[in-house]
């Protein structure tokens, strides 16, 4: 893949969350929200706080997604993370 984002942006690709609860019950895509985490693929030159290979939290609604190479991404502002899971 090549794509760098530009700006003050990163490229994340969105981690799945698990399809079942603690208990065992199983939930139906219809049921399940979009992740609001994922790993950074790519950053820009401009983005000092975040690398790559990082998982990150973002809102709802944040970032454009984007389909390179047959996956799905989201490139995402800086100002959109709400933060670095550690």
């Amino acid at each position: 893949m090549n794509f760098e984002p530009l700006g003050k942006r990163v490229l994340v690709q969105r981690v799945e969350e698990a399809k079942t609860t603690a208990s065992g019950i199983y939930i139906p895509d219809s049921a399940k929200e979009k992740p609001s985490s994922g790993k950074v693929v790519a950053a820009s030159k401009e983005v000092k706080d975040v690398a790559v290979n990082d998982t990150v939290v973002f809102g709802k609604y944040a970032g454009s997604e984007l389909t390179l190479d047959g996956e799905t991404y989201l490139v995402i502002e800086l100002d959109d993370l709400l933060g670095i899971v550690k």
